[in-house]
């Protein structure tokens, strides 16, 4: 299986069986992804460096303006897109399978997890699973420590408070919190402020 017609795969919201083609080369591509965060993880790295790092386990090009501080740790790293302006705090951990977009302008806390894949509930075929992106649009902080579940949305401006976990869709302007998250309150933006 080639990566194209993986990701293709996971648009779709394919599931995927375990023990299968698509199985298979998830498994080898966490192993290309270990071997580019453990590199990334160790030592010292300029913010230049970083980005470069964070290139090639994404396979695209990062713009100037984006910022990590290690550690990082993904299992796939090749379905993860960033905008401008985009910040990752140290120590978070992106299941990027199903595919993670981080629109621009958007804070990313310490220790925060993104999941995008769901293992199949039947306990005979739990090795298999079930892929749904997570989407950030612009300009949305996560608090640290927050969870964000397969196929949610975050809207615009949307904030994140630390220890949440976020099992659907957040509307753009709001305030999440808790477990699971419920909109707290607005965020002001425009001309309310």
């Amino acid at each position: 299986m080639e990566l194209a017609e993986y990701l293709a795969l996971t648009a779709r919201k394919s599931y995927i069986e375990g023990g299968s083609e698509a199985h298979r080369f998830m498994t080898q591509a966490a192993r290309d992804a270990q071997r580019i965060t453990a590199q990334m993880n160790t030592g010292y790295h300029s913010a230049e460096e970083l980005r470069a790092l964070f290139g090639e386990l994404t396979g695209k090009a990062i713009d100037e303006t984006f910022g990590l501080f290690p550690p990082f740790y993904t299992d796939f790293g090749r379905n993860i897109r960033v905008g401008k302006n985009v910040f990752i705090n140290s120590g978070c951990c992106f299941q990027d399978q199903g595919g993670i977009e981080l629109g621009d302008g958007c804070l990313i806390g310490h220790q925060v997890v993104i999941a995008t894949l769901n293992h199949d509930p039947d306990p005979e075929r739990r090795e298999g699973m079930t892929p749904a992106p997570v989407t950030l649009s612009r300009n949305v902080w996560v608090g640290a420590h927050a969870t964000i579940l397969p196929g949610v949305t975050v809207g615009e401006g949307a904030i994140i408070a630390a220890g949440a976990v976020v099992t659907k869709d957040v509307p753009a302007f709001t305030v999440v919190g808790g477990v699971p998250a419920r909109v707290l309150k607005g965020v002001p933006h425009g001309e309310e402020k």
